[in-house]
C-alpha cells in the first residue's frame, strides 16, 4: 500500500516555526512562544510540538477572525442606521474665514524669521 501524502513532521524547529505559521521571528516570540512549551532537541536544538502549533492557531482563530466577506456587502461589522438629519458628516469646510486662519497660521509655523514674543 503506497501513500503519497507527505509525512509531516511532529516536532517542528524554532527556526521553522514562525514560517509554519505564516509569521514573522518577531511576532512569533512576542505572541505564540511564551504559550508553547518548548522541546530541547540535543545540546542547543528548540522545538515545538506541531499539534501544539495547530491548536494555538485553533484558538487565535476563535478569538480574531472574522467571517469572509461576501460579494456586494462592504464590511462585515457594519450596522445599518436609520438616517438622522443631525448628524454632522465630515468633508471640506466652506467658511472662508477658517480657511483664512488655518492659512495664517500654516504661515507662521512655517516661516523661518524669528518672532517676536
Amino acid at each position: 500500500m503506497k501513500n503519497d501524502a507527505p509525512l509531516l513532521p511532529r516536532l517542528v524547529r524554532f527556526r521553522d516555526a514562525p514560517f509554519y505559521l505564516g509569521m514573522d521571528r518577531n511576532r512569533f516570540n512576542a505572541e505564540v512562544r511564551p504559550e508553547l512549551t518548548e522541546i530541547p532537541i540535543g545540546t542547543q536544538g528548540i522545538a515545538f510540538d506541531r499539534l501544539e502549533l495547530d491548536a494555538w492557531v485553533e484558538q487565535y482563530k476563535q478569538r480574531n477572525g472574522r467571517p469572509a466577506q461576501r460579494k456586494g456587502v462592504l464590511t462585515w461589522d457594519v450596522r445599518e442606521r436609520p438616517g438622522s438629519s443631525t448628524v454632522m458628516g465630515s468633508g471640506t469646510s466652506t467658511n472662508a474665514s477658517e480657511v483664512a486662519a488655518f492659512e495664517k497660521a500654516l504661515a507662521n509655523a512655517t516661516s523661518r524669521k524669528r518672532r517676536n514674543t
